[in-house]
């Protein structure tokens, strides 16, 4: 089956025609019945490359296609781009109870569980099936549709070629992996805009993990939805997205609303989206958020596949999580390019960067996809990520300290050298205690002055209370809160004498 460069009112590009190409190729060599995979990152045009290999699988063989989605809205997206393509289609909804029209098209478009239902209820059957596309196939509800076409070839498209079920790996339904363009490259091709990412650091050993290898919304939102995760989203907000497009990802509802509360608080343009929502109030609030030039969208997963908004600025990854899937869906969200944007903004406020490498990191899908598990055990585990992380303190906090020519204090160097000298490790803290009064004083008029200085240092102390925990190997929850409450104690105190000395 040799692919042409032209297409009836379509013009696809270089690299979507080489991966056509490779993809006929592998349906040549393969006997009918066979599972092949096809990764391209999110923004590569799957959709695109797809709706060219069922135009022509129909026009090279006469059989027809059947597309699999798993979302009402990617059905009605996916059969307007067959469209598109000249290619004659029809959705299987709730509403189709029957295909007594099914030879006036040559390709249908099936939500999964709408399909399964009919075709258990044996009121739908599709005749001369040759070809069926799966699009976000890493999801595990299509395994159920796979009995019903094993005479057929099955083309599974995803960016992220990882099962959603640690215990179902794809390598057991897929024979084959095709690789398609790299991030990176559709970056240095202008297909993709450039990610800036900004992280933050936040201490996740709170976070339970749930059955499907994720962390579970409850611990979640206990996290994010405290205080004083909400004041340090409003600073990175404020300090890297403000008067940006700014889409927030969050792993409950809970956490979400608290979120929309603290922003409109505020007086920023924020709206909060759920699933809940209907979808006229869904329409409402996206064309809002399209047509307002720094609107902020706070949601849940939903926005992960189906949305495009290419006039998204700023992404803030407000949740950690552990599937590599979800990373880079969020992620890819704001990587539409358009004449004026070639770059765009993350801010990760769950150390998911750390855990999973730069969005635009080389990874190897072959390897992924062939030992999953390995993949999986080696994800960087949350204390192993803060143990390496560095604290650096904010620009704007910087500027309230600079009288003092050194504000750097580092734990593990100093308790190396008490160690060394045979001296008690809780010098180590006392030392970090004298250093953080003496710039509290020299950058204050008054005792008053300097205490409000030592409450903006709250992050320090905890990262520098962490530090130390790791150095004594006491890192439990109830001990490193005990010490920070004792380090801000023992901090006011300090700022009281010095100041008394002076007078």
């Amino acid at each position: 089956m040799e692919v042409q460069k032209e297409t009836k009112e379509k013009t696809l590009y270089d690299y979507q025609i080489e991966d056509l190409n490779k993809i006929f190729k592998a349906l040549d060599e393969s006997e009918a019945g066979s599972n092949i995979l096809y990764q391209l990152p999110t923004g590569g045009g799957k959709t695109v490359v797809f709706s060219e290999i069922a135009r022509r699988y129909i026009e090279q063989t006469g059989k027809k296609v059947v597309v699999l989605t798993h979302r009402i809205e990617l059905s009605i997206q996916t059969s307007n781009m067959l469209s598109g393509f000249g290619v004659n289609n029809k959705i299987i909804n709730s509403e189709v109870k029957e295909l007594q029209d099914q030879d006036e098209f040559a390709c249908f478009v099936a939500m999964v569980e709408t399909l399964n239902n009919r075709l258990q209820e044996e009121k739908v059957e599709i005749n001369n099936i040759g070809l069926v596309i799966i699009d976000e196939a890493h999801y595990n509800s299509f395994r159920k549709l796979f009995k019903y076409f094993e005479n057929s070839f099955i083309l599974g498209v995803t960016a992220t070629p990882l099962s959603s079920n640690i215990k179902l790996p794809m390598k057991d339904n897929y024979q084959k992996l095709i690789v398609g363009e790299s991030i990176a490259a559709l970056i240095k091709r202008n297909f993709l805009s450039k990610a800036n990412v900004y992280n933050y650091d936040v201490s996740l050993q709170n976070l339970k993990l749930g059955i499907n290898g994720d962390y579970t919304v409850k611990s979640s939102d206990e996290l994010y939805g405290n205080q004083n995760m909400l004041s340090k989203l409003m600073t990175a907000y404020n300090e890297i997205a403000k008067g940006t497009k700014t889409l927030i990802f969050n792993n409950g509802i809970n956490t979400s609303r608290y979120v929309y509360e603290t922003f409109k608080k505020a007086e920023l343009p924020i709206r909060h989206l759920d699933n809940k929502n209907s979808a006229a109030e869904r329409r409402e609030i996206l064309d809002w958020f399209s047509n307002t030039p720094n609107a902020i969208l706070t949601s849940v997963s939903i926005l992960t596949t189906g949305f495009d908004e290419p006039t998204v600025e700023t992404i803030i990854l407000n949740r950690a999580t552990r599937s590599l899937t979800l990373y880079f869906q969020m992620i890819g969200r704001g990587s539409r390019v358009l004449p004026n944007k070639k770059e765009f903004t993350v801010v990760d406020m769950g150390n998911n960067v750390a855990r999973f490498g730069m969005w635009d990191a080389p990874i190897d899908w072959q390897e992924i996809f062939h030992f999953p598990d390995f993949f999986l055990e080696n994800i960087k585990n949350d204390e192993d990520i803060e143990r390496e992380f560095i604290y650096e303190m904010p620009a704007s906090l910087r500027e309230k300290f600079s009288k003092s020519d050194n504000i750097e204090y580092d734990v593990k160097a100093e308790y190396k050298r008490i160690f060394a000298l045979g001296q008690k490790s809780k010098t180590v803290l006392e030392n970090s205690i004298e250093q953080h009064a003496q710039i509290c004083v020299e950058n204050a008029e008054d005792v008053f002055d300097a205490r409000i200085l030592a409450k903006q240092l709250k992050e320090e102390i905890q990262y520098r209370v962490r530090q130390y925990s790791y150095c004594i190997m006491n890192n439990t929850k109830n001990y490193k809160e005990w010490l920070e409450e004792d380090y801000e104690r023992k901090l006011r105190s300090n700022i009281s004498k010095k100041f008394a000395a002076r007078m």
